[in-house]
């Protein structure tokens, strides 16, 4: 089903992509920008694109449920978006048969309900506002009498009807679900519980109409790595589908990049944006972006233009670090560990991870997040108490550290429960010991001195760390002081591997002895 843009491109046997770019060419205009309202040419890359995404079997039926398309910035992906949903409402998407030569006929979708979803409640959306502009504009406004265009939704023409309308996270939860397609812009951004929860809803939608065929358009710059956006966990699917790993049959995944290369280059940055942007180079400034370019991060350079997935300047772990040291170990009862336990009541998350002793295996014992739905939420403190008593009961715990903000009285009853020799106070607010304990973390991934066993929170939390410069080094920090993006289990993870390293300079660490047998 995906195919390599840099390789040759096999036509589907089966395909309404030809006719959908015919009524397109016949019917629209270009949307907003320096060429609104001038008739559409489609270049060959998205015309391949609506080829590979109208492909039909033998029977008729759509063999997309999922097309995805990443291209970078400026490549003009909302505006194709608008056009497809402009054809979905109207144009000729659906099987109805198949000609005397054998190819497919295409017919309009019965009462078509089109989705075009916003990252931003006060936004009708990119690929909303090209839609609004094409239907309104040019030879399908009179081709089809009965249109109601405004801007809070688009009503279709009688006697089928339908409707196309824009919607945010909160709208989206809200509606029942009638959807044929659902389009969602700039996936790269979904990095948000309200944002995940928007396109899961949509995606399960798209499962109630068999006889429309509902499908998903997602487009997308390239994302930046560990920030868990729904463009990454596509990318990763479509990595899983192609090793054999899961089966996603309806799944199109066109992603075209830039090869390696250094921005301060620039007849290579040339080069490598003319490749990027295809048959878009011949009207982009492309002597201008290569000035630009040079005046602005790498990795926002690399990502944003080049389609690059880069991870941001100050994320603490890359995740190509991260990733290199899972583990296929597990922790045993009665391991010796070392624990580091962060927490808050109310706001963020709070989390008890360990470290076990011998090989730095580091595993998370118990993670609790908010799920910032709205509702006033407050961590289960009975529940942390078990389970740290259920660490020490199914472990030897060595040496545990905890940061006792909100948490002094819980922190020195465990001190007295468990040993005052065993619980230590770790103010993580105190840049020089903290600097000191991210410095050994991320030194241990590094040289890969510590594992992980793979958890899926645990990897969240450590990809949305980033760092913040101190006298004495770096520390850790959230993306924004009020970010909903949690790193309370990487700080713990930094609390056990720095308990670790004092419980085996104060000899704690058990050797198992082997004994010689002589024959």
């Amino acid at each position: 089903m995906p195919y390599a843009l840099d390789g040759r491109w096999t036509a589907p046997e089966f395909s309404l992509g030809y006719q959908v770019i015919d009524w397109i060419e016949a019917y629209l205009v270009h949307g907003p920008g320096d060429v609104q309202g001038q008739p559409i040419v489609m270049d060959r890359e998205y015309a391949r694109f609506i080829v590979d995404a109208y492909e039909v079997d033998r029977r008729g039926r759509r063999r997309v449920t999922r097309a995805f398309l990443s291209r970078p910035k400026g490549r003009a992906k909302s505006e194709l978006a608008g056009m497809l949903v402009c054809a979905e409402a109207l144009g000729p998407v659906r099987c109805d048969g198949f000609d005397a030569n054998g190819n497919p006929v295409g017919r309009p979708v019965t009462y078509p309900f089109i989705r075009c979803l916003a990252t931003e409640e006060s936004q009708a959306g990119n690929t909303y506002d090209n839609v609004h502009y094409m239907l309104s504009e040019g030879p399908v406004y009179d081709a089809y009498p009965g249109l109601d265009i405004n801007l809070a939704k688009v009503n279709l023409p009688q006697p089928g009807g339908g409707e196309i309308v824009p919607s945010s996270a909160s709208s989206a939860s809200k509606d029942g679900g009638k959807e044929t397609l659902g389009v969602f812009d700039e996936t790269h951004l979904y990095v948000t519980r309200e944002l995940r929860e928007m396109h899961k809803t949509v995606s399960r939608n798209l499962l109630k109409r068999k006889s429309a065929q509902p499908w998903a358009l997602e487009t997308s710059t390239m994302y930046a790595p560990g920030e868990d956006s729904i463009a990454e966990g596509m990318h990763s699917d479509f990595l899983k589908a192609t090793d054999g790993l899961i089966e996603h049959p309806g799944l199109l995944f066109d992603h075209k990049e830039a090869p390696p290369v250094s921005i301060r280059n620039k007849a290579e940055l040339r080069k490598a944006l003319r490749y990027v942007y295809g048959p878009a180079s011949e009207w982009m400034d492309l002597d201008r972006m290569v000035i630009e370019l040079q005046t602005m991060q790498e990795h926002e350079a690399k990502r944003y233009f080049l389609n690059q997935p880069t991870a941001t300047v100050d994320q603490a772990i890359e995740k190509e670090a991260w990733d290199a040291i899972v583990s296929e170990e597990t922790p045993k009862p009665g391991d010796q560990i070392a624990i580091g336990f962060d927490g808050s009541l109310r706001y963020d998350a709070t989390a008890i991870i360990g470290c076990r002793l011998s090989d730095g295996l580091v595993f998370p014992i118990a993670i609790w997040e908010n799920p910032h739905t709205g509702d006033d939420w407050e961590v289960d403190v009975l529940a942390v108490d078990a389970a740290m008593a259920k660490a020490f009961d199914e472990y030897r715990v060595e040496w545990a550290y905890a940061d006792p903000a909100y948490w002094q009285d819980i922190v020195g009853r465990w001190a007295i429960e468990f040993g005052d020799n065993h619980i230590f106070e770790f103010w993580t607010h105190r840049d020089t010991p903290m600097s000191t304990a991210v410095e050994r973390f991320r030194t241990g991934i590094q040289t890969q001195q510590i594992s992980h066993v793979g958890d899926a929170t645990l990897t969240r939390h450590v990809m949305n760390a980033r760092t913040r410069e101190v006298r004495a080094g770096v520390v850790l920090r959230k993306d924004t002081k009020k970010s909903k993006k949690h790193i309370d289990a990487c700080m713990a993870a930094v609390l056990a591997v720095e308990a670790r390293a004092d419980a085996i300079a104060d000899g704690r660490l058990r050797k198992k002895r082997y004994r010689a047998i002589s024959y």
